[in-house]
């Protein structure tokens, strides 16, 4: 272990919830995330309708909550095409977890009927099952980039860090010799 409990406080967030992305167009990527993702429309509000949020916002989501994912345009702003070679700091990437393999399969199939350029997987993140790649999470994934090249992680069967930080897969079988910097 690299640090002890007490080097740092204890987590009062329960856990991450959404995340709200810059877009260029905002009808083509609301178009984007409902028919890939299957995403809802809760509410859109163009910029300037609450004088402290001077962009255009729309509110997705995947089942009941009011939003997953936030789109916002600001329309003063000169968009250009992202370089992946330079830019400022950005996200990396963003996941969705789906229910099981096999929703996570259908995605799969969605992202090939839709056409869409498959950056990355589809792959198995472990370096401990048969026919991972050697990188980390024990889980399946594959990556695919929304209209304005925000690169998106499909994933299902995440593994588990138990309470004594050894890793497990979703079955909850131990690794071997894995385990988490910090418990």
């Amino acid at each position: 272990m690299t640090a002890a409990s007490s080097d740092r406080p204890a987590p009062l967030a329960r856990h991450m919830h959404h995340v709200a992305l810059e877009v260029a167009d905002m009808d083509q990527s609301i178009a984007f995330y409902r028919k890939f993702m299957g995403m809802k429309l809760t509410e859109r509000h163009p910029a300037g309708e609450n004088p402290a949020i001077p962009v255009e916002l729309a509110f997705l989501r995947l089942h009941s909550q009011h939003h997953d994912l936030v789109l916002a345009h600001d329309p003063d702003r000169a968009y250009v095409a992202r370089d992946r070679k330079a830019g400022p700091v950005g996200i990396h990437h963003y996941a969705f977890e789906c229910a099981d393999r096999q929703s996570w399969l259908g995605l799969l199939d969605r992202a090939t009927e839709m056409g869409l350029k498959i950056v990355r997987g589809p792959v198995l993140h472990s370096a401990s099952q048969p026919g991972g790649d050697g990188s980390w999470g024990e889980n399946e994934s594959f990556y695919v980039l929304d209209p304005d090249g925000h690169r998106i992680e499909l994933f299902c069967e995440m593994g588990f860090v138990d309470q004594n930080g050894q890793f497990e897969t979703v079955q909850h079988e131990k690794i071997a010799d894995s385990f988490a910097d910090e418990v």
